[in-house]
């Protein structure tokens, strides 16, 4: 890639005439060898696999295997499509398919993760509601998930997006930066507007931790995309009308690493604090696990690593793995770093951080995606 930082992305498109896109999908298919045509077709298949988790968590039982979630996205589009909604109907039904994807991730169902599967609502609940307001076709969508890409990998490459090293700050935070950004120019803006808006998102997400009851992507997690698609929408608005992220969206990427890496051990994805260890949450945990931690039943993800869904990740999305339920906390470790490059976006370069090397050609894999 060209570019490592969002001013750089940003010049490049201005010195060439192109928006973020164009010039993520031509540096897409030169590093990969193969044709924008083909890299193009890959993506187009990403958004449906999205467009259908939309459908299906609107349409079908979304009951978890743990019990713990599910029917909250089918409770809120019958709420949008009946009444008036405080937030409006457009961002009701946002919010409403961010949960359904999430929903679908929670019941064993098929994602994309974007960046992961913990925040693998956002992108899709944002995009799909977006395009049924706007009558986008597909084509244009499918050119958004570029510039999303072209975020990510810029996030990536100069933090992280894993709950496991930075909280749910680097997943869903990261999630909702790709998306605003991806949205200025769906609707139209700049290069400079998207990256503004980047900045916008990501500074209201600063150290939101990660806290996953009993160790599952399911609380808080599914409801946090959905109030990530929103905030999107949000960021995506400010940065139409002009507002500016006056600290430059690369800095608080930066910030966002400082943060991360100050965060307490409990607070990344170990279920041993925030909401996982209030008293309902300890409750939960002996629920689900019992005493001595055998689980009850239960298979949905787990912070210890085990396998949720069948992800996919785009434009050669990274490395999605199996763990094994009961792995060592150092192999968990290990395993997190390996998936934080589970996002939207080219393969990535040799960096000082080699946990954020992502390989290519990982077309369709089980995740180990970190729960957040």
């Amino acid at each position: 890639m060209r570019f490592r930082t969002l001013k750089q992305l940003a010049r490049l498109c201005e010195d060439e005439g192109k928006p973020i896109s164009q010039l993520m999908l031509d540096e897409q298919a030169r590093e990969s060898g193969r044709t924008a045509d083909q890299e193009f077709a890959k993506m187009a298949s990403y958004y449906d696999i999205m467009k259908e988790a939309v459908r299906k968590g609107l349409t079908e039982p979304t009951r978890s295997r743990s019990g713990l979630t599910g029917f909250d996205a089918q409770r809120m589009s019958a709420y949008a499509a009946g009444s008036e909604p405080l937030l409006g109907e457009a961002s009701a039904l946002s919010l409403a398919y961010a949960l359904a994807v999430s929903e679908v991730n929670a019941s064993m169902g098929r994602i994309v993760a974007t960046p992961t599967a913990g925040s693998c609502g956002i992108i899709p609940g944002s995009f799909v509601s977006v395009q049924e307001r706007f009558g986008w076709r597909d084509e244009h969508m499918v050119a958004g998930l570029f510039c999303a890409g072209a975020i990510g990998y810029v996030i990536a490459n100069n933090s992280f997006v894993s709950g496991a090293e930075g909280g749910c700050q680097a997943e869903v935070g990261s999630a909702i930066g790709m998306a605003a950004g991806a949205l200025v120019e769906l609707r139209g803006g700049t290069p400079q507007q998207a990256v503004h808006a980047v900045g916008l998102a990501l500074k209201n997400t600063l150290g939101l931790i990660c806290d996953p009851v009993g160790g599952l992507v399911e609380i808080p997690c599914i409801v946090r995309n959905g109030f990530g698609s929103v905030t999107a929408l949000a960021a995506a608005d400010m940065a139409l009308a002009g507002v500016r992220s006056v600290i430059p969206s690369d800095e608080v990427i930066q910030v966002m690493l400082e943060v991360g890496g100050s965060m307490p051990e409990k607070h990344r994805e170990t279920a041993k604090g925030g909401l996982a260890q209030t008293p309902t949450g300890r409750r939960i945990m002996k629920d689900l696990y019992g005493k001595d931690g055998a689980a009850r039943g239960t298979s949905g993800t787990a912070a210890s690593g085990t396998t949720q869904s069948e992800t996919y990740g785009a434009a050669e999305a990274g490395t999605a793995r199996t763990a094994r339920s009961g792995t060592s906390e150092a192999e968990q470790a290990e395993t997190a770093k390996a998936a934080q490059l589970e996002t939207l976006g080219a393969t990535q370069p040799e960096t000082p951080r080699s946990a954020r090397t992502a390989s290519s050609g990982a077309d369709q894999r089980e995740s180990s995606d970190p729960a957040h």
